[in-house]
Protein backbone atom coordinates (compact mmCIF):
# COMPACT_ATOMS: atom_id res chain seq x y z
CA UNK A 1 0.00 0.00 0.00
CA UNK A 2 1.36 3.37 -0.93
CA UNK A 3 1.82 6.46 0.96
CA UNK A 4 -1.35 7.82 -0.97
CA UNK A 5 -3.97 4.82 -0.23
CA UNK A 6 -2.99 4.91 3.08
CA UNK A 7 -5.95 6.11 5.75
CA UNK A 8 -4.45 8.71 8.23
CA UNK A 9 -5.98 9.30 11.73
CA UNK A 10 -6.71 12.48 10.85
CA UNK A 11 -8.44 11.57 7.71
CA UNK A 12 -11.87 11.40 8.90
CA UNK A 13 -11.69 14.64 10.06
CA UNK A 14 -10.16 16.22 7.11
CA UNK A 15 -12.64 18.96 6.04
CA UNK A 16 -12.84 19.83 9.66
CA UNK A 17 -9.30 20.57 9.73
CA UNK A 18 -8.62 22.36 6.29
CA UNK A 19 -11.50 25.00 7.50
CA UNK A 20 -10.14 25.63 10.63
CA UNK A 21 -6.58 25.79 8.59
CA UNK A 22 -8.21 28.33 6.53
CA UNK A 23 -9.73 30.53 9.62
CA UNK A 24 -5.79 30.72 11.06
CA UNK A 25 -4.48 31.38 7.31
CA UNK A 26 -7.18 33.99 7.41
CA UNK A 27 -5.56 35.16 10.77
CA UNK A 28 -1.89 35.29 9.68
CA UNK A 29 -3.30 37.46 6.32
CA UNK A 30 -5.03 39.81 8.99
CA UNK A 31 -1.30 39.84 11.20
CA UNK A 32 0.41 41.24 8.04
CA UNK A 33 -2.71 43.59 7.37
CA UNK A 34 -1.95 45.25 11.05
CA UNK A 35 1.54 45.59 10.03
CA UNK A 36 0.77 47.05 6.44
CA UNK A 37 -1.42 49.69 8.50
CA UNK A 38 1.02 50.28 10.96
CA UNK A 39 -1.40 49.21 14.05
CA UNK A 40 -0.64 49.41 17.12
CA UNK A 41 2.33 46.83 18.71
CA UNK A 42 0.48 45.42 21.19
CA UNK A 43 -2.75 44.94 19.35
CA UNK A 44 -0.46 42.76 16.88
CA UNK A 45 1.38 40.93 19.42
CA UNK A 46 -2.28 39.98 20.80
CA UNK A 47 -3.56 38.92 17.26
CA UNK A 48 -0.31 36.42 17.18
CA UNK A 49 -0.97 35.16 20.76
CA UNK A 50 -4.59 34.11 18.81
CA UNK A 51 -3.06 32.75 15.69
CA UNK A 52 -0.23 30.90 17.90
CA UNK A 53 -2.83 29.47 20.25
CA UNK A 54 -4.77 28.23 17.37
CA UNK A 55 -1.80 26.36 15.95
CA UNK A 56 -1.40 24.96 19.00
CA UNK A 57 -4.71 23.72 19.10
CA UNK A 58 -4.63 22.21 15.77
CA UNK A 59 -1.24 20.41 16.34
CA UNK A 60 -2.64 18.64 19.53
CA UNK A 61 -5.80 17.87 17.87
CA UNK A 62 -3.74 15.95 15.26
CA UNK A 63 -1.60 14.63 17.87
CA UNK A 64 -4.57 12.93 19.57
CA UNK A 65 -5.17 11.83 16.30
CA UNK A 66 -2.09 10.19 15.44
CA UNK A 67 -1.75 8.55 18.65
CA UNK A 68 -5.41 7.23 18.97
CA UNK A 69 -4.75 5.58 15.20
CA UNK A 70 -1.69 4.95 13.85
CA UNK A 71 0.34 4.85 17.40
CA UNK A 72 -2.21 2.24 18.72
CA UNK A 73 -2.53 0.56 15.18
CA UNK A 74 0.93 -0.31 15.07
CA UNK A 75 1.06 -1.04 18.77
CA UNK A 76 -1.06 -3.80 17.80
CA UNK A 77 1.28 -4.99 15.11
CA UNK A 78 4.13 -4.76 17.51
CA UNK A 79 7.82 -5.13 16.55
CA UNK A 80 9.86 -1.81 14.61
CA UNK A 81 7.01 -0.31 13.31
CA UNK A 82 5.30 0.06 16.96
CA UNK A 83 8.57 1.27 17.95
CA UNK A 84 9.32 3.71 15.38
CA UNK A 85 5.36 5.18 15.67
CA UNK A 86 6.21 5.31 19.37
CA UNK A 87 9.54 6.82 18.71
CA UNK A 88 7.55 9.05 16.26
CA UNK A 89 4.86 10.84 18.60
CA UNK A 90 7.96 11.06 21.55
CA UNK A 91 9.77 13.78 19.08
CA UNK A 92 6.19 15.19 17.91
CA UNK A 93 5.48 15.62 21.61
CA UNK A 94 9.16 17.37 22.31
CA UNK A 95 9.24 19.70 19.47
CA UNK A 96 5.72 21.35 20.83
CA UNK A 97 6.78 21.37 24.21
CA UNK A 98 9.53 23.50 22.86
CA UNK A 99 7.31 25.55 20.33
Amino acid sequence: MSSEEHVHGYTSEKSSHLKRLRRIEGQIRGLQRMVEEDKYCIDILTQVSAATKALQSFSLELLDEHLSHCVVEAAQKGGAEAEEKVREASDAIARLVRS
